[in-house]
Formats: structure tokens, sequence, C-alpha cells
């Protein structure tokens, strides 16, 4: 949406706050991508955005437990209900699933779709640095970039899709595959909802590419003010970042 002579409106995105860890670099490659990007747990903000986005780092309890005590399950729901597009960033992608085990606990997720997030196999734990990945034809989050590297931080993953297409009217689940030792889903694309195992925000180019993919598919429906950047200091500038391991804790690539 733009007017004449003016630019085209940027698109508004909530980067859901309920204590997920340092979630600044997601913020700021959602600015660099073209976002006007708030932080924020009002259900007025997670549910009037443009866009969610659900960052994830650590256990898979304890960010179901952190989604639970703001409410998210229900929001997400109802954004998800209403065809409004969410994407999931690494655990933000695990708890779409229907649960996850780890360390002999089982977890209920969000059941959006079915299968289980389990540990990878145990001489290739953690899973931490660039690899590729495989989407399928007429992926909108890798149009452009299908043959490029992301990075990933994580030793769990779904290894498994196991969805059943019921209707010929609607458009199957489109799946994007990596391997580290086995197969496992690196992204999902189903409607409105998107998730990737890899972290975009830590991956260059290739990584701000498929969030402005993302935030292309975007309606710009205007019911959110947009809100300043809080500092730019805050929030290096991703597109500056190498194809070199960023930091990252050695704890996160031990529980994600």
């Amino acid at each position: 949406m733009s007017t004449a002579g003016s630019q085209p409106v940027k698109p508004t995105v909530t980067v859901l706050d309920y204590g997920a860890g340092n979630v600044r670099s997601a913020v700021r490659a959602l600015e660099t991508a073209g976002a006007d990007v708030v932080l924020s747990r009002r259900p007025q903000d997670v549910l009037e955005a443009d866009g969610l986005v659900v960052p994830g780092v650590g256990a898979f309890g304890a960010v179901m437990d952190g989604l639970r005590a703001v409410d998210a399950p229900r929001l997400i729901g109802r954004r998800v209900a209403g065809g409004r597009p969410v994407l999931g960033i690494c655990v933000g992608l695990q708890v779409f699933f229907e649960a996850g085990t780890e360390h002999g606990e089982h977890t209920e997720g969000l059941g959006e779709w079915p299968g289980t997030v389990e540990k990878l196999p145990g001489d290739v734990v953690p899973h931490m640095g660039w690899n590729t990945v495989r989407p399928p034809e007429g992926s909108r989050l890798f149009a452009g970039i299908e043959r490029e590297r992301f990075y990933f931080v994580h030793s769990y993953a779904v290894q498994r899709w196991e969805f059943t297409q019921t209707s010929q009217h609607i458009r199957p689940p489109q799946v994007t595959w990596a391997e580290q030792g086995v197969p496992f889903i690196a992204a999902v694309e189903n409607g409105p909802l998107s998730a990737t195992q890899f972290h975009p925000e830590k991956s260059a180019d290739a990584g701000l590419r498929l969030l402005r993919n993302w935030l292309d598919t975007l309606p710009r429906t205007g019911r959110m003010a947009p809100r300043g950047p809080e500092s730019e200091e805050d929030f290096p500038d991703p597109a500056r970042a190498q194809e070199t391991a960023p930091a990252v804790d050695a704890e996160e690539g031990e529980r994600a």
C-alpha cells in the first residue's frame, strides 16, 4: 500500500516477547529487511501486527512454559485461524508440532502439525554451523535463494513429516529438508504459518533475503501504528555479517 509520491508502507511486525532470550538480532534483521518492528507481548500488538514472529531458544519445555505464561497459544491460534501470517524461528518452529521429547520429558506443543521433536543422533549434535537446504518447487520463502546456506544451532529436530492431506482443494504444506547425519525438517510453509529450524537473522544475506520474501507476503493493514527502532546501537546491522560462525551461546546449541 502506498500513495502517489510517497514511500511504500512498511509492514508492521511484532516479535513475541516471552522471555526467549536475546532476540535483538531478529528485531534488527527484520528492520533491515524492511519492516517496522516492535518487541511485545501485548495481546493487541500480537493480534494486530501484519506479521508475528515467534522466536525460540533453549529447551522445548521451557519455551512452551514461556508461551503459556503470556497466553501465546491462544493468541497465535487466533492469528492462524484468521489467516494472519506467523513466522517461527528455531524452537519457534519446533513448538508448532504436537510434542517435544527432551531429557526423558514429553511436552505438548501447539499441535498445528503432527510430529514429535526428538534429539538428533548423538554423533552429530549439536548441529551448529552452515548447511544447505532442499526447498520444494514453488517455495515463496526460498524464492531466489534455493541453493544458499543457512545457519543452524540445535540438537533437536523433527525427523519425519507425518501430515496427511485430506482435501484436494487446499494447498498442502511445503516442507524444506536439511541433513545432519539424518534428514530433518528445516522449514515449513503452511498457509499463514511458516517456520524455520535455522536462524535467518544469523544467516547473513541469504537470511535477509528469506525475511524479505516473508515480508512480501504480508498484508499492509495499517491496524497497528509503527514504532521507531529502540536504538541503532542496540541492534547491530546483520547485513554486515560475514559467512562465519556468529557468536552464539554454547548452551543454546546444546538445547535448541
